[in-house]
């Protein structure tokens, strides 16, 4: 079948199929704080490393009603600063009650039952038990297109400063993802954590 962007009912689809397509995704769980001192965490599965020489990430995030910046954004552009907390499997429950709407002046770090650990380079801190945390420098934001009148879709780029790594993930030298089993979203309301990995030698 071929359809356009919109237009899936009519090719049978009951929800926008998309963010299926594009699965697994990432998860990319945001620490940040404000100018007012007040943290804030949330999940995004828009969600990706984009270069490596620096190592840069980014996260993408739409607008709340009325066309309202995300306290995530918000913060890393007046602040300078974020840190990337990758989700494992473990703490998929608490990962998930951070994505609850909660006001700009509560943190959802203790809310979603977490606890925080100082970062090195940068302010906001880090989830404990979570195995990787990248500090990143706010570097740009970049706003795309978005259908909703008066709303919109921005992607915010951080070049990482910092790396913390639970010294469990290394084996024989190098990162074991099934000793943690990071956490990725599909589409609607589904998740998947990886398990089971192979290896493919490039031809060249």
């Amino acid at each position: 079948m071929f359809y356009e962007p919109g237009q899936h009912k009519a090719s049978g689809f009951r929800h926008d199929p998309f963010k299926a397509f594009v699965a697994p995704r990432p998860i990319g769980w945001i620490s940040t704080i404000g100018k007012d001192g007040v943290g804030n965490l949330a999940p995004y599965s828009f969600f990706n490393a984009v270069a490596s020489d620096p190592p840069v990430v980014m996260f993408a995030a739409g607008s709340l009603k009325g066309g309202i910046k995300k306290d995530s954004l918000i913060n890393a552009e007046e602040t300078g600063e974020f840190v990337v907390n990758i989700v494992p499997y473990g703490l998929r429950d608490e990962m998930n009650k951070s994505s609850a709407h909660l006001p700009s002046d509560v943190d959802e770090m203790p809310a979603s039952g977490l606890e925080g650990l100082p970062s090195t380079m940068v302010k906001p801190l880090r989830v404990k038990g979570a195995p990787v945390h990248f500090e990143c420098k706010y570097l740009q934001t970049l706003e795309m297109p978005c259908w909703r009148e008066g709303e919109h879709n921005w992607v915010c780029f951080g070049q990482v400063i910092g790396i913390h790594c639970d010294d469990s993930l290394l084996v024989d030298g190098k990162v074991d993802v099934t000793t943690y089993q990071p956490l990725a979203r599909l589409g609607y309301m589904d998740y998947a954590a990886v398990g089971e990995v192979f290896a493919m030698d490039r031809p060249d």
